[in-house]
Parts: structure tokens; sequence; C-alpha cells
């Protein structure tokens, strides 16, 4: 098949590359605003086939040798078809970052603005007069911006530390390519605390993971994308190099990463050019210019081969850079022990192992752990301090999403740690004496019985058959009783006989016997408690409402609102009774329940520190889709007025569902709002409340500040917090006017810390969402777009609306921080 033509590759890049270009080349190092840039490559082509269109260069010297000079520009690459026998996995990279060969002339990308989102031929980079660089594809499409406006600036300067900055009216910086670091660093580049690399992505079919390198304020960690995240190699701190100052940072000198505290030394610029990648398959390599081509001078890491996670795929076992499945039984594969691993590849080893049969969570009864014999594991992080080897494989073995099972001890066997991974990567074939602690390791396996004997076979079959059989005629039979039961029942009332989709009615003595005479207890709700139940084979939650008189308004609500809406983000209203005095609402079962257990570091919940940052952004979007929803795609805009983290349940795989539609309201298309009275939780309620205006964006505030709560593991209004810290929100503003975002992230979680960079660009879009104007607030259907990274917001702009409207918001917390709240009729408490 003849490769496609190039400009099906014509993906052009806004890139800050190493470039050896002629040093008589007219293209200044620094630029004036307004100035305006298009994309079209000047330069010939490169030995890869790529070509670049330089806009700022940084020439070194001495001018007279071949240098590799420092350019800012476009940069477009070719097909990876073309020279693929440069490298052998060249043919598997993405068009928009090519692997060739280190011993090369082309180009070497060292920083990228839109890394993910090229742009086409013709493309434009505008320096605005107002001081914004601002890349837009060929539509005129936004895809990038420095979001620097009205900052004093005064010009964009490519420094000879390889700095892309942008400088004001006093020659301060406003903004630097430093501050952004994608894959790579160059020579004198720190990598500041909450900074961190993250490998180039892989392509969409291919099974390569995402490695970051990070620094934290204990040391220096790299890790591969999982859930949670996990850690390869980490460089911490003790007593003796532990900074003081406090400006920590991991600094690029020659050779490798240094750790230093305080401001980083000037490197000499008579050194050789030189660069680090963060590469796809977890390597921190070092390539160094030498005159004519760029060469690979080493590894900052200093790993073994073995010691990288994907070195051998998934269950692979790493031994001398052989890779081999793990054997089955304790004595390895044999006649009598099966094999419960097989090559993915037989030709190509390396790409791991599969097991023989894929671990069910429906019968985990039939789990094992096959241990395995002087076999190590790259991450030693502990979910289990002080305990001893059978109470970690016992905890294996409850948890369905435990993968293995890694305990180690020093001397003391009964005071070890325990390592419970949801996802094995390459393990490490080890002797006994080098791995420094005693270690073991064990897999869980699906194990198939078989029956010895074919008679035996027939005999429980036609048991199992006559068994059906019964329950099925019973089943029937209870099935018809009831529903003529139901149908007696359901003439004494014809309140709900206008009602268009309602779900199934149930009768109560119906309900009574599914929960086993609502005897499990799951909460208590605004308006009555939740009662566990199982109804044929699916389990399901019974709300009874205790308070006619109030709950009555709720349940018809609840009934209309959500009985006829469906989508995977909503809580299922399966069903409803209302039998005389009595009146309960049937919903599916959420085994992980609900979400204010599992984000609120209270005493003795310890459910809190599981949820790594993946899963809480998970939640978050879940979330934004319910409501984008409720808002947007009904034939009614329906507005919840109660979004809180008790109102958001969990399934047993984390997905996020809203609950609880008993102050919802329902707003016609053509209208713009609805005058009620105060509904909702203290704490999450919207500034306009004031005026009893209300429309969609109310939701939006709440979700603003459930997502506060999601990413700091507190608390809107909490008591317990030291003074000028109780509101969330009014902790947020101090936060944004020293430029601290990142301290709200939740220091109790190490995965959280590694992900702040992310986690505080969520915060932003939690900022917006909390304007005091209304229709300064995103639509939900624009939040969705953010979060799924096919629309850009300007948050420096948000920043200055949200901090105008705090004199508002503290207002009104102060209004509802009382001893007294309102009645359960305007306000919602504690709520299913």
């Amino acid at each position: 098949m003849p490769p496609p033509p190039p400009q099906h590759y014509l993906l052009l890049l806004l890139i800050l590359l190493l470039l050896a270009v002629s040093s008589n080349s007219l293209v200044p190092p620094a630029v004036v605003p307004p100035a305006l840039f298009a994309n079209a490559p000047t330069l010939p082509p490169f030995p890869d086939g790529s070509s670049a269109c330089p806009l700022l260069v940084r020439r070194r010297k001495p001018p007279s040798a071949p240098q590799a000079h420092l350019c800012a520009g476009f940069i477009c690459p070719f097909p990876a078809t073309t020279a693929a026998s440069s490298s052998p996995s060249s043919s598997s990279s993405p068009p928009f970052r090519r692997v060739v060969s280190a011993n090369t002339t082309s180009p070497r990308i060292v920083w990228s603005a839109n890394r993910g989102r090229p742009v086409r031929r013709n493309a434009t980079l505008e320096f605005t007069i107002g001081g914004d660089v601002v890349l837009r594809d060929v539509d005129g499409t936004i895809v990038w911006s420095t979001n620097t406006s009205n900052r004093s600036v005064a010009s964009l300067a490519l420094a000879p530390s390889g700095n892309l900055v942008i400088f004001d009216s006093k020659n301060l910086s406003v903004w630097q390519s430093f501050d952004h670091p994608t894959d790579s660093l160059i020579l004198g580049q720190p990598l500041k605390v909450g900074q961190r690399l993250t490998a180039d992505a892989a392509p969409a079919n291919s099974s390569k993971r995402i490695f970051h390198l990070s620094v934290l304020p204990d040391g220096l960690y790299a890790s591969i994308e999982s859930n949670p995240l996990q850690v390869y190699y980490k460089l911490q701190y003790n007593n003796k190099t532990k900074p003081t100052s406090g400006a920590i940072s991991a600094i690029f000198l020659s050779g490798g990463l240094t750790i230093i505290d305080g401001n980083p030394p000037l490197p000499s610029l008579s050194t050789p050019a030189q660069y680090m990648r963060l590469e796809m398959d977890g390597h921190l390599r070092i390539y160094q210019w030498n005159g004519t081509v760029w060469k690979f001078i080493s590894d900052a890491l200093h790993l073994d081969d073995c010691a990288y996670p994907t070195v051998c795929g998934g269950y692979g076992i790493c031994s001398n850079g052989q890779c081999s499945c793990p054997s089955g039984g304790s004595g390895g594969s044999s006649n009598n022990n099966p094999q419960f691993f097989n090559l993915i590849n037989n030709r190509e080893p390396n790409l791991g192992c599969t097991p023989a049969t894929p671990l069910s969570c429906q019968s985990t009864q039939d789990h094992q752990l096959l241990p395995l014999v002087n076999v190590t594991y790259f991450d030693d992080y502990a979910d289990r301090w002080s305990t001893d080897e059978q109470s970690c494989k016992n905890a294996c073995l409850k948890n369905c999403s435990c993968q293995a099972a890694f305990f180690r001890y020093g001397f003391n066997s009964s005071n070890g740690s325990c390592h419970l991974p949801t996802e094995v990567f390459s393990l490490v074939s080890t002797r006994p004496e080098g791995v420094g602690q005693n270690f073991s390791a064990y897999l869980k396996v699906q194990v198939i019985h078989q029956s010895t004997s074919s008679r035996g076979k027939i005999v429980t079959g036609a048991a199992h058959g006559v068994l059906i059989l019964l329950i099925v005629i019973i089943g029937a039979a209870i099935v018809i009783l009831r529903r003529k039961k139901a149908a007696r029942e359901d003439a004494e009332e014809d309140v709900f006989k206008g009602l268009p989709g309602l779900p199934r009615r149930f009768s109560y003595s119906q309900l009574k016997s599914a929960t086993n005479g609502f005897s499990t207890k799951l909460g208590e709700g605004g308006f009555g408690p939740v009662y566990e139940g199982r109804f044929g084979d699916a389990k399901i939650a019974v709300k009874c409402l205790s308070d006619i008189k109030q709950g009555r308004e709720e349940f018809l609500a609840e009934v209309k609102t959500i009985g006829s809406v469906h989508h995977i983000n909503l809580v299922r209203l399966i069903g409803f009774c209302s039998d005389k005095s009595r009146q309960l609402l049937v919903y599916e079962f959420m085994s992980n329940g609900s979400l204010d257990k599992w984000i609120f570091h209270n005493k003795g919940n310890t459910a809190a520190a599981v949820l790594d940052w993946k899963t809480r952004l998970k939640i978050i979007v879940d979330i934004s889709k319910g409501l984008s929803y409720l808002h947007e795609e009904c034939s009614q805009k329906i507005v919840h007025l109660d979004i809180k983290p008790g109102n958001i349940l969990l399934d047993e795989k984390f997905t996020a569902k809203i609950s609880d539609f008993g102050l919802a309201k329902l707003i016609d298309r053509d209208q713009s709002h609805v005058m009620t009275r105060v509904r909702g939780t203290r704490g999450y309620i919207a500034p306009e409340w004031l005026t009893s205006t209300i429309t969609e964006k109310a939701d939006v505030y709440s979700f603003g500040v459930v997502v506060m709560e999601i990413v700091s593991g507190r608390k809107s209004i909490d008591s317990s917090q030291p003074e000028g810290s109780t509101h969330l929100i009014n902790l947020l503003q101090n936060k944004i006017k020293a430029e601290r975002l990142s301290d709200l992230v939740d220091g109790r979680s190490t995965d959280m810390q590694l992900c702040r960079f992310d986690v505080v660009e969520v915060i932003k879009l939690a900022i917006w969402c909390l304007q005091g104007e209304i229709s300064k607030r995103p639509s939900m259907s624009q939040v969705v777009k953010v979060l799924e990274g096919s629309m850009d917001y300007e948050t420096s702009k948000e920043y200055s609306k949200f901090m105008s409207s705090s004199p508002a918001l503290s207002a009104w917390a102060d209004i509802f921080d009382t001893s007294d709240p309102p009645s359960a009729l305007q306000l919602s408490e504690s709520r299913m």
C-alpha cells in the first residue's frame, strides 16, 4: 500500500526547537507588538522530511562553527513512513512527533505551545497590541493564547537560555515558556515544584502509556499513568539534602538532573548544546550536539533496563533484558501446573502477557493468588502499613479490582508493607540477595475447576435444570399474584393518572418484602430513611418519605422529573409507591454510596484516601454531563437546585450519577428564568437566590462548589477549619489574590500532588462556574467541552470577574452561616 500524500500529515505546531540554521539568517531574537506571523515553511526540508518556519532565532557563538541555534517558530513533521528505517519505533510514532534516529541534524522539539492540537498551513501567530500572543488556525479558531493582555507588555523575546519570554515595560517577565514545560528540558532549565514533564502521547491505537516526571515538595518522582499513578523512580530528600528556602527545583545541568535550593546557576554558553526528553518508554534521555549531528549520551534516571514499567509489557517478567511470562504453580510450569499467562505475541515477548482466563468479578470464589519466586516490582508504594503477609493476601482477594499483592518487610514479618495495584506492569526477576528486603509477590488468577466425572456433570446439570424450572414457575406465580394485587390497589388512587411516562408503581407490601422488612438502613435523607433491598436479581434503594405533609411536594416533583428522563449520569428511578399514607421511591442501587463519603477527610473516614485524581476527574466529568443533559437535552429545562456531594451517588465503577430531584424546577424553553422561594443546601446556593430569580446557572454555581470540594477534600463550610478558612469559596478568593491555587490541592493524596498541574486547570474551570454574575458563568455543555479538551477558556479574565463578585458572595455566605438553618422545605441538609 503506497504511503499517504505528505499533505495528509500537514500538522503544524508552534514550537521552541534546537535547530541548525545558517548564522546569516535575518530572523531576530525578539519582536515588539503588534506583529503577525503566518505559517509557511521557509527553510529547505530536513533529513527526516520535516520543514520549518523560524519566527525568532537566538544564535549561539562562535558564529563560524556549526552550531545548534535556538529557534521559535512553526514546524511541519513529515509522514512517519518516510525514513522509517532510521528508527525501530518510528512506524508507531504519531505524525506530529516522529521518533527519529538520535544521530541526525533534524530539528529537535524541546517545547510546544499547542501539543496535541496541531494547526494547518497558513495558520497565524499574532502578538497583539494588547499584549496577548494568540495562535489561530487557518479558519480563525483560537488554538492557544498566553492570556497576557492588559499587562503592559513590551516585547516577546527568545532568551539565550532558550526561555521564550514576554516582558513588560519594566523589563519584567509576565509569561515564560519555562513555566509550562512539555516533555523536554534544555541545559540550565529548572523544573520547579508543581511542574512536570509529560511524555508525548502515544498513538490512539497503541498500548503505550503516558509517563510523567514531577517535582514535589519532598523530591523528584517519575511515574506511569495508571489508577492511581505508579512511581518507578524517586529521588527524595534526606536531612542533609532537604531544601530550606522553599525554592526547590530540579535543574538540568551537564550530564543530568540536580536538586537545588534557591536560584539555579546559569550554564556556560560555551557548553555544547544539550537537551533531555522524557520519552514514550519512560526513559529520560540526554542528547548533545557534537557539531554535526545530535547524539544520545546518557539516561538521566540511571535505572536498570528491567526497572522500567513497560519494558516487558503487562505481567511480563524482565530478566537480564529478556522477557517471559509468569509460570503456573509455585514450582514452575509442568503437566500438573496450569499455565495462567500466555505471551501476547510469541515473536515479540516484550509486548507482555495476558491471563489465560480473564479475571471475573462475578466469580470471585475462583480467584487465587499465584506466588512468584525471586520476582519483585518497581513500585514500592504501600496501600497498607504494619501488616503481615497473610493479611495482605486476604485484602487482595477481598478486593475485586486488586490485580496483585506485593509484600515486603525488614526484620519483622508481621510489620511489613502491602501494595495492592489495580494494574500490573512489568515485573523484575532478581536473585534472593538482590532485593535488599524480604519481598513476596503474588498475581491474582482465575481458576477453572474441572470435573473428573462426566456422569456427575449430567446429574448436576439435570438438578440445576429442575431447580431453574421450579424457580421460573414459582417466580412467574409470584409475579402474577403481585400484579393482580397491585392492580387492585392502583384503582384506589388516581393522583398519577394524568402524568405521562411514569415509572413502575409498587405496592407497599412489595417493597416491604424486597427490603426484608426495611431491615438494612443505608442512610437518612432529608425527608426520611433509605433502605437497601433486592427485587429479582437487582439491588435497589428504597427511600421512605416519613413526613407526608412536607414530603408530598418533593415526592411529586421527583416522580414527575426523574421518572420520565434517562441518562447514564442520572440515578434511575425504577418505581414508586403511593399507598394511602405511605409514599416511597425506588432507585437503582449505587454500591459505593454518596460522593461525600469518599472526598471528605472526616475522622475515621478512610475511604477518602482511595480516590486518585483520575477517578476524581471522571466523577467531575460525569456530573457535568448529567447536568448538561438536564439543562439542554430534555423537552423542558430541568434545574436540580440541590447539587452537592451528598446527592451524587457512585456505582461499583465510580460512575457518578445525580440523585434527589425533590427540589427540582421545570422551566419551559421559552422562559429565561423562574421565581421561587429559596431552595438548596447551605454552602452551595448561588448568589442570585437573594432575588429569587432562578435559571439553570444556579446549578452551574453549585457544580463549581462541588468541584472545589472534590479537588481539595474539604467541605464548602467547615467550622473545624481555622478562622478565615471556614468558607471554602472565601479561601479560594484569597488563594487567587495570592496566586497560589495549588495550595488548594488535596494535600493528603500523593497522586493528587503528582497531578497538581492538571488539578489547578480544573480549579480554574470551577472559578469560571463561580462567577457572581449569572451571564458570566458557562453553560454546562461548555463545561463538558472544556473538560473533554474541545474548548478553551480565558482564565485570567475570569479571575478578575470572580474577584469583583466576592463581596456579594461573602455576604451570601454570612446569611446562611447561622446556628438555626431554614426549614427542610427551603434548605436541604442531609438528603439521599
